[in-house]
């Protein structure tokens, strides 16, 4: 059985911006010592929601190693490092390694793809070149590829390779990966509004955007389920599916962000081609944060 990196939630970390576009670290410290004091399990930095595909390489860098000083180890720093270059990510786990990040998280090869045995001998390579653990994230949507329950049955066998952030949105595929992955791989939720469905067929928590501004209900909503609650993780999972739906009624981060800013909570811009959402999302943003007692 391998040891599991974290249980409950991990924050995918949105990264701020300063007027100019520029990375606000100064703001990435605060942000990071917020959610830890919230009670989150775990941070991920330079993921989707972290804007990884427009920083560049040296700032990339920069976030990983900011944020990893700022938490000075009290929760796992889990690296975005995922590339459609396979060389290229090896050399951005090792390198990612050196600033401070304990694991990775690495999606798919997106756009020019590759077959089922074209993942297994890229998640391989790289995990033969590493030394942190890695977590697979499974993401069609984005990728317009997706990690078989047969190709995790047979990923799991490396030892550096211990767990999934499936958002596959299938959970019949979910169900078949821990059938045949059993105890070798851990699931976590990459999906807000699936982290109890998930949890029920085996995962151990979610990489959430919704902990950017919920972080201890959504630490608290995994907790119940890890401590036999499941009505009251149910009862939660319900209470934020307004709030849930409005953060991905636009292009992630731009509704957290936006989410965020309206909260007071600064963290700035995106960076193009990203844009800001219409005026009629922000209203159903702002009425559902409400909802769920997001004060403004």
């Amino acid at each position: 059985m391998k040891t599991p990196i974290f249980k409950g939630a991990a924050t995918a970390l949105v990264t701020p911006m300063n007027n100019d576009g520029s990375v606000n670290f100064k703001r990435l410290e605060i942000l990071v010592d917020e959610q830890i004091t919230e009670g989150i399990a775990a941070l991920v930095i330079c993921g989707t929601t972290g804007e990884k595909s427009t920083l560049r390489y040296d700032e990339h860098l920069k976030v990983i190693e900011t944020a990893a000083k700022a938490c000075n180890k009290r929760v796992p720093i889990i690296a975005g490092t995922g590339s459609n270059d396979t060389v290229y990510s090896v050399e951005l786990c090792n390198d990612a390694e050196s600033v401070g990040a304990d694991a990775f998280l690495m999606v798919t090869p997106y756009y020019n793809k590759t077959s089922q045995k074209g993942l297994v001998a890229h998640y391989n390579y790289v995990a033969d070149r590493v030394n942190k653990p890695i977590i697979l994230y499974n993401v069609p949507s984005r990728t317009g590829l997706s990690i078989a329950p047969t190709t995790y049955k047979e990923l799991s066998k490396h030892p550096n390779i211990v767990a999934t952030k499936e958002a596959n949105g299938d959970l019949s595929s979910v169900a078949e990966t821990k059938y045949l992955c059993g105890d070798n791989l851990d699931i976590y939720s990459g999906n807000d509004d699936q982290i109890v469905p998930i949890m029920s067929l085996g995962g151990i928590g979610v990489i959430s955007v919704l902990s950017n501004i919920l972080p201890n209900q959504t630490q608290n909503l995994c907790k119940y389920f890890l401590d036999g609650n499941t009505l009251a993780a149910a009862n939660a999972q319900i209470k934020y599916t307004g709030l849930i739906k409005a953060l991905f009624s636009d292009v992630n981060p731009v509704p957290i962000k936006t989410a965020m800013n309206i909260a007071g909570m600064e963290v700035g811009s995106f960076r193009l081609p990203l844009y800001e959402m219409s005026e009629d999302k922000i209203e159903i943003l702002k009425e559902k944060m409400l909802e769920c007692g997001i004060k403004f």
